[in-house]
């Protein structure tokens, strides 16, 4: 028959909404396990600083714990220290780290008793790369009671 004069049409295929979810799934999945996504996180030179909070100990002092991630931890090549400083650079404290945290991404750390000079209202934490040094997502932290 000819589809010019056919007077029959073939039903439109519309994949349901459970099929679309399912392949986006699938999609995402791959993805993730491609060479292009794992290249990402490997091109990724320093740690990120991802979160903080700081205690006042009394004083000019304070206590901090410290969220970083690094998604190329190994024995290699890991996220070694972070800082804290002030918005002039200056280095009030820095916690050094002695082994990779590859089964524990992200992590948290502290720096307890840290003094912090009296007219300083905010710092600075930045991660460091055991083979590049410091960089990466910083973040900024108020201390509180300034």
């Amino acid at each position: 028959m000819n589809k010019a004069t056919s007077n029959y049409a073939m039903p439109r295929m519309r994949p349901c909404r459970a099929q679309l979810a399912a392949l986006g799934v699938l999609l995402a999945l791959e993805l993730a396990g491609s060479p292009a996504y794992a290249a990402d996180a490997a091109l990724q030179k320093y740690p990120d600083v991802l979160a903080a909070t700081v205690q006042p100990r009394g004083g000019d002092r304070f206590n901090f714990d410290v969220t970083l991630s690094s998604p190329y931890d190994t024995p290699q090549r890991y996220a070694d220290a972070f800082r804290v400083m002030g918005r002039d650079g200056s280095v009030y404290g820095e916690r050094t780290l002695f082994h990779d945290h590859a089964s524990e991404q992200p992590f948290t750390r502290d720096l307890y008793d840290m003094q912090v000079p009296g007219g300083v209202r905010a710092v600075i934490i930045e991660g460091r790369d055991k083979t590049f040094g410091y960089g990466g997502k910083t973040i900024e932290v108020v201390l509180p009671g300034r």
